[in-house]
């Protein structure tokens, strides 16, 4: 994939003049106006406002879930969930006498409101549970626990956390998702310098640009949906690891929890599918984000220029407490950085896993917010790259005044040679090579190449190679049109490339493709919903008996 990387400062990449200094200047300040010039302009009257402040240019973020429902649906409030589905299940199997049942129930349902009460208690230890339960009706409240464990307990809410994680993050990529692709449909004109190998390669429009990211994040809610499938199976039921000699319902245990089916391995569910999963979840997180960095560090790189063509907006950045003229990119920084911090995260999941017998703990949930934090992270890095692509603005008009300075449509040159005219590449491609060294040596730009010196210059390539005609067949308007950015972007042919209407044709296809998969994880969370209510109903059922 090209990179937008821009050549370091010192380089030449347009003719230098003194009056450019004023409307660079003023250009600079137009598109990445610093922010809080003065401390006049930092005042905030709480904690909370001088940390909102900072957020804002930032992109700080900090925050402790991927999202308000998957910060309340944390281990007790599974223990809860668990404990009504155990109740339900255990009285449909008989297993809870009938007598029973209805006061088992209401102690479960104790155990999960008294939490809500001054002083109530929220244990992360299902023992501890248990004996509120126990303290409220009685000790024939641990026949819930027949058949089960904490091994197939911790399993079973660790996947519950994992999904509805993988669905904040699912739903984080399908915005910036969109916002790539609204911005890319805005941008099919707009064209820009693409590298290879650190160095200007070819022009392609910016909407071209922004469609490949999103054509790879795309691949990444592909894997989100292929690795839910295994990650929304359950564990429960499988008591420590070889189930026990009760006929416990593990179909029923799984339908009510509102996951799709079963890890049918006994031993599999508690013990082995604990490393592979989180750790296929999490490298997905990990390979988003190393994308992301690499897009930030494709924006930053402008940062470094006096005549930069891509920036944040006004407020977005913040000034140097001491040289006036900075605009810094807080938000690509730590943008960058928490990319970075989630790619550590992924491989915390990988390294904890190896080398670690079966059955141990230190593998089961490092990927959590009480661990290694992958998710959150990752949300928190998606709401911030969406937050720097509302905030790009863009100059075309110095996108292309630097494709202009550069000879990045040399190639175009010898292929125009070729397909119009019948010129073997290799001769048009010699003729374009020294057509370039010797604009460079003089420091011509493309489109103020004397024509008669390309007349000569083809002359001696074709004396070189034994050409019969060594007349440069390109009149003087083709050979302009040949060194144009903007007709090499156009004249581009095939799938997949850069040329307006195909970049439009992609981004309508990607609009239908994300549109798709926002409806998968939206059937996901309905499903979700629907499981939900039908332990709650189910439950009542049950607590409403005698």
């Amino acid at each position: 994939m090209p990179s937008l990387q821009r050549p370091t400062l010192g380089e030449n990449t347009s003719r230098p003049s003194r009056f450019l200094i004023a409307p660079v200047m003023a250009a600079i300040f137009a598109m990445g106006q610093a922010n809080a010039a003065d401390t006049l302009d930092t005042a905030c009257k709480t904690t909370a406002e001088c940390q909102a402040q900072v957020a804002k240019i930032q992109g700080v973020v900090k925050g402790d879930a991927t999202s308000a429902l998957s910060k309340s649906q944390d281990t007790f409030y599974w223990f809860g969930r668990i404990n009504m589905a155990s109740t339900v299940v255990n009285a449909e199997q008989g297993i809870i006498p009938k007598a029973q049942a209805g006061r088992i129930a209401r102690g479960v349902e104790h155990s999960i409101t008294q939490a809500a009460t001054p002083g109530g208690k929220r244990p992360t230890d299902v023992l501890q549970v248990e004996k509120i339960i126990t303290d409220a009706v009685g000790p024939e409240a641990t026949l819930i626990h027949t058949g089960r464990s904490r091994q197939d307990i911790h399993s079973t809410l660790n996947a519950a956390q994992l999904r509805l994680e993988m669905l904040d993050f699912a739903d984080a990529l399908d915005q910036v998702r969109a916002r790539l692709i609204t911005t890319a449909q805005a941008h099919t004109a707009t064209y820009v310098p693409a590298y290879t190998n650190g160095v200007q390669a070819m022009p392609i429009s910016y909407g071209h640009y922004l469609m490949a990211w999103a054509d790879s994040f795309a691949r990444d809610s592909a894997r989100i949906r292929e690795a839910y499938a295994r990650i929304n199976l359950s564990p429960m039921g499988t008591a420590v690891l070889s189930n026990s000699s009760w006929g416990i319902n593990r179909e029923r245990l799984a339908q009510l929890l509102g996951f799709d089916g079963l890890i049918v391995n006994s031993l599999d569910a508690g013990q082995i599918s604990t490393y592979d999963i989180p750790i296929e979840a999490t490298s997905i997180a990990g390979s988003t984000a190393i994308r992301v960095g690499a897009f930030m560090q494709d924006v930053h790189t402008q940062y470094h220029q006096t005549r930069p063509w891509l920036l944040l907006a006004s407020g977005k950045t913040y000034t140097s407490s001491a040289m006036p003229q900075k605009a810094n990119p807080g938000i690509i920084q730590n943008t960058r950085a928490k990319a970075s911090d989630v790619v550590a995260s992924a491989q915390a999941s990988l390294w904890r896993a190896h080398n670690v017998t079966p059955g141990m703990i230190d593998y089961k949930n490092t990927w959590s917010p009480a661990s290694a934090k992958t998710f959150v992270q990752g949300v928190e890095m998606l709401q911030q790259f969406a937050d720097v692509l509302d905030s790009l603005r863009i100059d075309p008009a110095r996108a292309l005044d630097e494709l202009e300075s550069e000879w990045t449509t040399s190639m175009e040159l010898a292929e125009a040679l070729q397909r119009s005219h019948g010129v073997p590449f290799r001769v048009g491609h010699h003729f374009a090579s020294d057509v370039v060294l010797f604009a460079k040596e003089r420091n011509i730009r493309p489109k103020d190449f004397p024509y008669a010196e390309a007349v000569r210059i083809y002359r001696e390539a074709g004396k070189k190679y034994d050409l019969k005609d060594q007349r440069l067949p390109l009149g003087e308007a083709a050979f302009r049109r040949a060194l144009s950015p903007a007709d090499m972007v156009t004249t581009r042919t095939g799938t997949g490339g850069p040329q307006p209407q195909e970049v439009t044709r992609m981004a309508t296809v990607a609009k239908d493709t994300l549109a798709k998969d926002r409806v998968w994880s939206g059937e996901a969370r309905q499903r979700l919903l629907g499981a939900e209510a039908a332990l709650n109903a189910a439950f009542e059922g049950v607590k409403s008996l005698p």
